[in-house]
C-alpha cells in the first residue's frame, strides 16, 4: 500500500477503516471442541486383548484347566494323564508351529499333513527298505519335506494364485504320491528297530513322579522356542507379519515379499518333515495313512491359539496353548465319560468361538 502525499488524507483513511471494521457485528470465536466419549469395560478388555492377543487362550486354558479338574477330579491332574496330553498334542504342535508362520502372512496351507506323511515314507523306505544308514535318511527327509513347501511356495507367487487352491491342489499331489511311493504299505515297528532304530527315537520315554515325557515333546518345544527366537529377534520375522499385515506397504517399504513368501513355506515344509521324524517314534511305525486330519488339526491349534486368519498378528506360542487347549478338552470329556461325537461338537463350537473374538479384537484397526 502506497502512502499520500497529504498525511491528511492518510488520517482519514485511517480513521474510515476503524468506522468500518466497528459496525461489523461482534461474533463469538470458538475453537472446535470434540466430546471423547468414556470407554466401557468392554472397550478396556477389547484394547487389553487387541495388544496380549495370546492372554485369550491362556484365560481359556486355565479355566478349562479347572473346570475338568473338578468335573473329572483327581483321575485329571495325575503326572500321567496330563504328561499324557503332552504326548498327544506333540506332533499336531509340531504342524501348527509351519502353520503359524503361513498363516501369520494371511496364507494357509492344506498340504501339511500330507508334507509330513510323505516324508515319514522317505525316510523309512531309505532306512529300512534300502539301507541307507540313517543319519542320511532323516537329512533325505528334510530336503524333500523343504522342497515340498518350496513348490508350495513358488507355485503362490508365480501363479499368483490363492493360497487356499494352491495347497488344496499340492495336499492331493503329495497325498498321491505317498500312496504311490509307499505302495500303500505300512513299515513295522519292527523291521525299523532291526534296521534303523534311531527313527524311533523321538518316541522314547523320561519317566519322572509319574509322568511321562517323550523326547517328541521336548521337540515340539524346541521348535516353538526356535521360531518365538526368529520371530521377534530378527529382521526375516518382522518380514512376515509386515508381509501378513500390509503386502503392499512392505512392498512399498522395500521388502521382497515373494521371496520372504517362498522361505516361509519352505521353512514351514522343513518343520513338517522335522515333524515326520517325531511322527514314527509316535507311532512307532512309518503308514502312509497316518496324521490323515493332521492339516485341520493344525489349523485348529492355530485358530484358537489366537493368530488371526487374515495375518500380520499373534504370537508364535499361541498355536501351542491352542493345541494344549484341544488336548485337554479331549482328555478331560473323555475322563468325564463323554462320546468322542460330543468332543469333536466341542472342538466345533471352540474354533467359531475363537475366530469371532478375533473379529471383535480386529474392530480396533479397521
Amino acid at each position: 500500500m502506497t502512502r499520500s502525499l497529504n498525511p491528511q488524507v492518510d488520517r482519514d483513511a485511517q480513521a474510515g477503516t476503524n468506522d468500518f471494521e466497528k459496525s461489523l457485528p461482534e461474533t463469538e470465536v470458538a475453537h472446535a471442541v470434540f466430546d471423547e466419549r468414556k470407554r466401557s469395560i468392554a472397550d478396556h478388555v477389547q484394547h487389553f486383548f487387541h495388544r496380549n492377543p495370546t492372554m485369550v487362550p491362556v484365560i481359556v486354558l486355565v479355566l478349562s484347566i479347572v473346570i475338568f479338574g473338578v468335573v473329572a477330579g483327581s483321575k485329571f491332574f495325575h503326572p500321567f494323564n496330563l504328561s499324557l496330553i503332552m504326548q498327544q498334542v506333540s506332533i499336531i504342535g509340531i504342524l501348527a508351529a509351519g502353520q503359524s508362520l503361513i498363516i501369520l502372512t494371511a496364507g494357509i496351507d492344506l498340504s501339511v499333513a500330507a508334507i509330513m506323511v510323505l516324508t515319514s515314507v522317505v525316510m523309512g523306505r531309505f532306512a529300512v527298505d534300502y539301507g541307507v544308514p540313517v543319519i542320511f535318511a532323516i537329512p533325505l527327509g528334510f530336503i524333500v519335506g523343504t522342497l515340498c513347501g518350496y513348490l508350495n511356495g513358488k507355485l503362490i507367487t508365480l501363479l499368483k494364485l490363492p493360497p487356499f487352491i494352491v495347497t488344496l491342489g499340492t495336499w492331493n499331489i503329495f497325498y498321491a504320491l505317498n500312496l504311490w511311493y509307499s505302495g500303500a504299505q505300512s513299515i513295522r515297528g519292527q523291521d525299523i528297530d532291526k534296521t534303523a532304530p534311531m527313527l524311533k527315537w523321538f518316541g522314547e520315554r523320561i519317566v519322572f513322579f509319574g509322568a511321562q515325557l517323550t523326547y517328541g515333546t521336548i521337540l515340539m518345544m524346541v521348535v516353538f522356542g526356535a521360531l518365538w527366537y526368529v520371530l521377534n529377534r530378527t529382521a526375516w520375522g518382522r518380514h512376515v507379519y509386515a508381509i501378513g499385515d500390509d503386502k503392499e506397504a512392505a512392498e512399498l517399504a522395500g521388502i521382497r515379499t515373494d521371496r520372504t513368501l517362498v522361505s516361509v513355506y519352505a521353512v514351514a515344509g522343513l518343520i513338517c518333515a522335522i515333524g515326520a521324524w517325531a511322527s514314527i517314534g509316535r507311532v512307532g511305525s512309518v503308514s502312509p495313512q497316518s496324521f490323515f486330519e493332521g492339516n485341520l488339526q493344525s489349523i485348529t491349534a492355530v485358530v484358537i491359539g489366537g493368530v488371526s486368519l487374515f495375518g500380520g498378528r499373534g504370537s508364535i506360542m499361541g498355536p501351542l496353548i491352542g493345541a494344549l487347549i484341544v488336548g485337554v478338552f479331549q482328555s478331560g470329556l473323555r475322563l468325564s465319560g463323554v462320546d468322542v461325537l460330543w468332543q469333536v461338537f466341542a472342538i466345533g463350537w471352540l474354533i467359531i468361538i475363537a475366530v469371532a473374538i478375533d473379529q471383535w479384537i480386529r474392530k480396533l484397526s479397521a
